[in-house]
């Protein structure tokens, strides 16, 4: 199928008991203890031997990581009170807690953005990072995970955790093995969240691309939408992602109902998938949709496979189109420009360099009459990538880049391509887009040339680790903390364009809970931190860290919020209001100061200076 990583479920241990309600952790998201393997799955040696025989055939392997809880504690007793192991020692249980490892707020009502970090999701036995037992906990066992071999991780819940805690937790990431990772941010259908893109553009992650997710559901699943609508969601992403490259979009998943419908018409799929693979991002394709597998709510949309068959439709268009991703760069790193469009047929470009991808999609029953295209093809003939298996035809372009008007027949997909031979340096990728000096990067594109030239982040040159014409290593020169430009100048002197923004961190990063009592504020001002280090803004209130929150685990007049600082450093910072307009009010007096721990989380406390 062209596939170059499996995502697999969490490998960790979970408990076994059986609740007559909520049933057995079979999905591997109830963990008993993060250090071990489950057992239903193999040891360490079976584990490793996946990876290594996945690795052996070319394939990533991606494991699912759960920092915000272990399992249920239910009222009825019937499971194991989210008990928690450290390398098979008792640790903990959420009924028996005495050093405060879990929240015990109660469950969250969705209410706010704090609400839902320190109130337990459902009845899952809620971790407090900020306790540096935790802290340290999922921070070892993620290291060890590492040190198998894997190649990605996705993290789960990131909408309920410490948005700064998991920058801390990104950079331990990062300090042992820079892998690609992705957050899970569910969002519901037309639903927009700033912090969503926030936390994407911050914490140092990816996320599972909900918008894209959505929106096509609503296109070619439930067709409460149009393609003017996934447009809309096209061009909103890619103006708010920094690196919309790096989100994972997918038509289904393990948290929502099966594509397919159960009686319905196969070849939605089949074109959500067309579109799936030539859109933006990194796709991601759930068990199973290739063989058409139905079902609602988990555990329905969770069954097993009863066969595999390798001559469905859905299995040819994944086989044609997952390839075309490796030889073709324009759906790698290319931006999407939409050439012909209304609420049934979108006919997108996507270009990057010389290479170009046009694709065409008719979602309806009827015949449409399209004129007036134009494309970045080259002129000459292109038959369908997809081999008619759409329904799809061959196509010419004239010298001025149009093509002639032609009938559009039912529920019909072309992809027609042009992969070119771009000469000088293109920059596609920067993964990370967070680390500290000496950690390593990776730039990825096209037209770098076979004979190294240079990587600059600002005006720093970074020593080069490996160089080839796709792809550059290279690692994070002694900077200060700040953001910076990073480009690529080839042997011959020719520069790429900038990718913008790339935060080097000031040091290994911990977490501190910071506290202000008596703060007074107006209705909407709100209680924000600001500090010497980049990571607290430089005394810039525009980069000033907050909103504070005062609700769950501290009360109105107390504020508090988990940020991540450099470790074993001696900071100066000040709290401020900032109100809806844009007003700033430093607090009075001197400079606090306070000297962060050199591992694990802090706190600092101190009331509003008037």
């Amino acid at each position: 199928m062209g596939i170059t990583a499996v995502w697999v479920s969490p490998p960790f241990e979970n408990v076994t008991s059986v609740d007559s309600d909520a049933g057995t952790s079979y999905h591997g998201y109830w963990a008993r203890d993060f250090k071990d393997p489950n057992p239903f799955f193999g040891d360490a040696a079976a584990f490793e031997g996946l990876i290594d025989a996945a690795h052996d055939n070319g394939i990533k392997v991606v494991i699912d990581f759960v920092p915000n809880h272990t399992s249920p504690s239910t009222a009825d007793g019937e499971l194991e009170d989210g008990v928690l192991y450290d390398d098979d020692a008792y640790v903990a249980s959420y009924s028996d807690d005495p050093n405060g490892y879990f929240h015990h707020n109660g469950g969250t009502d969705y209410s706010s953005y704090e609400d839902q970090i320190y109130r337990n999701l459902y009845d899952l036995a809620d971790f407090d990072q900020q306790e540096a037992y935790v802290d340290r906990y999922l921070k070892d066992a993620v290291k060890q995970w590492l040190d198998a071999g894997i190649d990605g991780i996705r993290v789960d819940a990131v909408a309920h955790m410490p948005p700064k805690w998991q920058k801390t937790l990104m950079d331990v990431i990062y300090d042992r093995r820079p892998v690609f990772t992705f957050g899970e941010w569910f969002l519901g259908a037309d639903e927009y969240n700033r912090r969503y893109y926030d936390f994407s553009n911050d914490s140092g992650m990816s996320l599972l691309d909900f918008r894209f997710g959505q929106e096509i559901r609503q296109v070619l699943r439930d067709f409460t939408d149009d393609w003017y609508g996934f447009w809309d969601v096209l061009r909103e992403t890619a103006d708010e992602h920094d690196q919309v490259v790096d989100q994972v979009p997918f038509i289904d998943n393990h948290d929502m109902a099966r594509f397919t419908v159960e009686g319905g018409e196969t070849v939605n799929t089949d074109m959500a998938l067309a579109v799936l693979l030539t859109s933006r991002g990194t796709p991601t394709v759930y068990y199973g949709t290739e063989q058409y597998l139905t079902g609602g709510a988990d555990p329905e949309n969770r069954k097993p496979m009863p066969a595999f068959d390798t001559s469905t439709t859905a299995y040819e268009v994944l086989s044609k189109l997952a390839p075309l991703r490796q030889s073709n760069p324009a759906l790698a790193y290319g931006g999407t420009r939409q050439r012909w469009l209304n609420g049934d047929v979108f006919v997108y470009e996507r270009e990057f360099g010389d290479n170009v991808a046009l694709v065409a999609i008719n979602r309806s029953r009827e015949w449409y009459e399209i004129t007036d295209l134009y494309t970045s093809l080259p002129p000459g003939s292109y038959a369908d990538v997809l081999d008619g298996v759409l329904d799809g035809f061959g196509t010419t372009v004239n010298g001025d880049g149009s093509i002639d008007a032609f009938s559009f027949g039912p529920q019909t997909v072309c992809v027609w391509e042009h992969a070119g031979n771009t000469s000088e340096p293109a920059l596609g990728r920067v993964g990370p887009t967070m680390g500290r000096t000496g950690h390593t990067v990776t730039i990825s594109g096209e037209g770098f040339g076979d004979v190294a030239g240079t990587v600059t982040f600002g005006s720093t040159e970074a020593e080069v680790v490996s160089w080839t014409d796709a792809r550059i290593e290279a690692t994070v020169p002694p900077l200060a903390g700040g953001y910076y430009d990073v480009t690529v100048v080839d042997a011959d002197g020719a520069q790429s364009d900038a990718f913008e923004g790339f935060e080097v961190l000031t040091a290994e990063q911990v977490s501190v809970r910071f506290v202000v009592d008596n703060a007074e504020t107006a209705i909407g001002e709100n209680v924000y931190l600001a500090g010497n280090v980049h990571e607290l803004g430089e005394w810039d209130a525009a980069r000033a860290v907050g909103p504070f929150f005062n609700q769950v685990v501290h009360e109105y007049l107390t504020w508090y919020y988990d940020v991540n600082v450099p470790a074993g450093t001696s900071i100066e910072f000040k709290f401020v209001k900032i109100d809806g307009d844009g007003t700033v009010t430093w607090e009075s007096g001197s400079d606090r100061q306070y000297t962060t721990p050199s591992d694990s989380t802090g706190e600092y406390v101190g009331d509003w200076r008037t």
